[in-house]
């Protein structure tokens, strides 16, 4: 007899008294009770023995968040003003052409005239008819001032004498005001540039018949200088604002830059490009630096203290953004929704929701569940 044989018959007399089967039952249910014994006896040991999971995690802080900004843009003159008639007029002269220096108060373009100075030669002759006139009334009205004096008129002549003088007085005060009226119009005739500058552009040709207010040439005013920028909104969200200081070189000479500081934002978007333009003064800009020259600018963002984590710590709470976060005294994890700022290519903004000193998992946020153990890779 085989020592399994033996083995069982003593179990089968051991367990016989307790519960009497058939022997041919017995024999099979007896070694099937053996395997499943020892089996769920593991499965209650491994349901017991909690399942810890290793993650990576980092401690976050609060820290001023504010990186620079990198665009591309262009130098134009702070102010440019376009010259133009007051009238219309054909174009018999132009001065000056695109590149060259003005200087304040320089004729730049003239106009046919000879309209206008024939009506200000009307104009002068009028006054003097006018001038004439009263010299007479006045002479006319002193005669019959003395006759009245001495009876000799009654006052009703007087009064008459008196009234044509006024009339003449201000028959002259007219025509003053229509040669006034007249010389201007023949200044009008003479373009000339208000500031020193450079001519940039010009609008129109000699020989031109011009209406008023079109634009002749395009003066560059030399009272400073700026760096114009085309950038997008999620920029200004991020603190891009009046005043941010920055810094400006030449996009083939990095060498040749120059600080400035943002002093005009657009607060309308381009229709076709959808960024806004940013404009920045540059303080005494090199030689160099001439107008129309790509440039490149780093504008610094207003920083704020806020905490920064990776984007694959993120998790949901109910279609809610939400990070898992590590509880430092048993080093268990709890999910918790947090407020964000804004997004970066590789990281999270958090405004709200997170505090300096607490631990976040980043990695291995998929396979956690509320309060699960973990263990920390890196720690000991």
């Amino acid at each position: 007899m085989n020592t399994e044989t033996l083995n069982l018959k003593i179990l089968m007399k051991i367990l016989n008294p307790i519960y009497p089967l058939p022997f041919g039952i017995g024999r099979l249910a007896i070694p099937m009770a053996l395997v499943f014994l020892p089996l769920s006896a593991c499965s209650k040991k491994k349901e017991l023995t909690p399942v810890v999971r290793p993650v990576r995690s980092i401690v976050v802080e609060k820290r001023e968040v504010g990186d620079p900004k990198v665009v591309s843009g262009h130098l134009r003159a702070r102010n440019e003003v376009s010259l133009a008639f007051r009238i219309s007029g054909r174009i018999i002269q132009r001065k000056v052409g695109v590149g060259d220096m003005v200087q304040a108060g320089q004729t730049v373009a003239l106009l046919d005239s000879e309209v206008e100075r024939n009506s200000r030669n009307s104009a002068q002759a009028d006054l003097a008819a006018a001038q004439a006139s009263l010299d007479q009334s006045e002479a006319f009205e002193r005669r019959q001032k003395k006759l009245l004096a001495e009876r000799v008129i009654s006052p009703n002549e007087y009064d008459v004498a008196l009234r044509q003088l006024k009339t003449t007085q201000a028959q002259l005060d007219a025509a003053q005001a229509r040669l006034k009226s007249a010389e201007e119009q023949l200044s009008y005739t003479e373009l000339k540039s208000d500031d020193a500058g450079v001519i940039t552009e010009k609008g129109a040709e000699v020989g031109e018949v011009v209406p008023a207010g079109k634009m002749v040439l395009l003066v560059a005013q030399q009272t400073g200088r700026d760096a114009v920028f085309d950038v997008p909104a999620q920029a200004i969200r991020d603190g891009l604002s009046l005043g941010a200081p920055g810094e400006v070189w030449l996009a083939d000479n990095p060498d040749i830059k120059v600080d400035g500081k943002v002093r005009e934002i657009s607060p309308q978007a381009d229709p076709v490009t959808r960024n806004y333009q940013v404009k920045v003064e540059l303080a005494d800009p090199p030689p160099g630096m001439f107008l129309g020259a790509t440039v490149v600018g780093r504008l610094k963002l207003k920083a704020q203290s806020l905490i920064e984590v990776p984007s694959s710590a993120l998790t949901m709470i109910e279609d809610k953004p939400a990070v898992w976060v590590v509880d430092a005294k048993d080093q268990r994890t709890h999910r918790r929704e947090i407020g964000i700022e804004r997004h970066t290519p590789d990281s999270v903004i958090v405004a709200e929701g997170l505090s300096s000193g607490e631990r976040v998992v980043t990695a291995g946020v998929q396979e956690l569940h509320e309060g699960q153990t973990v263990k920390l890779l890196g720690d000991k």
